[in-house]
């Protein structure tokens, strides 16, 4: 059976070979990606465009919800901001607030910018192990 859509074929393919910290970022990079095309809908009028985006990007906050780990400090703290950016994004869905989006935006990049720190450093830190071995 042929493959309709290579690129469709490579994202499935990423996705079922991604480690869970490399899901976590394609998490981060899709939201980001929805409320990007959130506010563009927002500045071209099209609540149709807004409304989809924005409900795509809080499906993913809130599937970066029920996968934290809250038993320690830290994941508490993210729950909160998940919390707040998922409250904030309906806010922008209502108002139609293109300020909002941005606000979540540089949330949801710093959440992204620190994850991507955390895996690149396990990274080396698995490598500096394995060539000690």
């Amino acid at each position: 059976m042929a493959m309709k859509n290579p690129y469709q074929a490579y994202q499935q393919n990423s996705v079922n070979t991604a480690s869970p910290g490399e899901l976590t970022l394609m998490l981060y990079n899709g939201a980001l990606k929805f409320m990007k095309m959130a506010k563009k809908g927002i500045e071209e009028k099209n609540i149709e465009m807004k409304n989809t985006n924005l409900i795509k990007a809080q499906k993913i906050i809130q599937e970066l919800m029920v996968t934290l780990d809250t038993s320690q400090e830290v994941g508490k703290s993210m729950m909160i901001m998940y919390e707040y950016m998922l409250r904030r994004l309906i806010d922008a869905n209502v108002k139609n607030d293109v300020k909002v989006v941005e606000e979540v935006e540089s949330h949801m990049t710093d959440f992204r910018d620190a994850w991507k720190q955390v895996i690149q450093t396990s990274r080396q830190q698995a490598f500096a192990q394995g060539g000690q071995a």
